[in-house]
């Protein structure tokens, strides 16, 4: 007989089942069949403008929680370049204890999906006084992908209580040719809303049958609205980065000069997008992930022409101290995106609601 082989030997499942090899194994998952579907329809250019959502370019550009922050957390602040987002958590009355409660702050996908729709309802009707009771169902079933039972309702009407409560501060500085400006505004979303549910938790979770914007927010919408392409937002409907991510890159691209590409450095981007990841690694660990959040976004907004600079290849190099010379592998580190001009997710000749978006 021959020699035995010995437990070194052994091959563990975990080297031959790499994630990889498991993920073809069973297939794409949910998500990326939606993104797969939504991809080969080749869903590029609506031709219905009820077909459309918007963001507000605030939240174009800068970003609210992606995860909930805790009842303790009430301010939340973001930063990218000259703009400066505070969101301050609120309060609204509780019909029980008749005095008012505090609300957490928005957060997730949910919150900005029902943000998105409720402006859409304001600039198709071109009013501040949205009427959704039965329509909120429906986008929670098709775009949300969410089947709208009570539980469902209960969290998406949650996170708009949440907005409806919220206090936003947006600070800008703008340099000109004589002085630098600094304006400071103050922004309430919602001016009117009924956040409370039935006593009763087998009753039916009902939309409010109004949504009364606040005239600051509508007008502000009214010319400053960024028209979203709905399927894109249905496949990228499970990330709130990836809903940042595109509905920034909607904003962006089409802006950039067709002959000066902009750098955004990986630093910046973790500025913008990169709460949650501090620590020595911090942006290492942030680059991994919007990486995969941003193939989520370009598999649907195929027209963004987006260069992804990757770390170099190593090179050999050869350092000599008093003693010896040593061989080094170097490389280059990775610094950022170059984004290029690139046509909007929606077509001009769409973009007349919402004025200069």
């Amino acid at each position: 007989m021959g020699k035995r082989r010995g437990t070194r030997d052994l091959m563990q499942v975990g080297d031959i089942l790499t994630p990889e090899l498991l993920k073809t194994i069973k297939g794409p998952s949910a998500i990326d069949k939606r993104l797969i579907e939504t991809a080969a329809a080749q869903v590029e250019r609506p031709d219905d403008p009820r077909k459309l959502l918007y963001q507000h370019t605030v939240f174009c550009q800068t970003a609210l929680p992606y995860r909930n922050e805790g009842d303790e957390t009430r301010i939340w602040e973001r930063s990218n370049g000259d703009v400066h987002l505070m969101v301050k958590a609120g309060h609204a009355m509780h019909p029980q204890e008749r005095r008012l409660v505090p609300f957490g702050l928005p957060f997730g996908p949910k919150c900005r999906l029902v943000l998105m729709y409720i402006n859409q309802l304001a600039l198709l009707t071109r009013s501040p006084n949205v009427e959704c009771e039965d329509s909120l169902t429906a986008f929670v079933r098709r775009v949300m992908k969410l089947d709208p039972k009570g539980r469902n309702i209960r969290m998406v009407k949650d996170q708009l209580a949440r907005l409806a409560c919220a206090d936003i501060t947006l600070g800008t500085v703008d340099d000109t040719p004589t002085g630098t400006n600094a304006s400071t505004e103050q922004v309430h979303i919602v001016r009117h809303f009924n956040v409370w549910y039935p006593k009763d938790e087998r009753q039916r979770v009902l939309w409010p049958s109004t949504i009364d914007l606040s005239l600051d927010y509508f007008e502000s919408l009214m010319s400053h609205a960024v028209p979203l392409d709905e399927a894109h937002i249905a496949a990228l409907s499970h990330s709130g980065l990836a809903l940042d991510i595109y509905a920034w890159l909607a904003q962006r691209l089409h802006r950039i000069p067709a002959n000066k590409p902009a750098f955004i450095s990986w630093a910046a981007l973790h500025g913008q997008f990169g709460q949650g990841y501090t620590g020595d690694q911090a942006v290492k660990k942030f680059r991994s992930v919007f990486r995969v959040a941003l193939r989520e976004v370009l598999s649907v907004y195929k027209a963004a022409r987006i260069d992804d600079e990757e770390r170099g290849r190593p090179r050999l190099s050869y350092v000599q101290d008093s003693r010896s010379v040593k061989a080094v592998w170097r490389e280059k580190p990775a610094t950022g995106l170059t984004l290029h001009n690139s046509p909007s997710p929606v077509p001009k000749r769409l973009q007349i609601i919402g004025g200069k978006a």
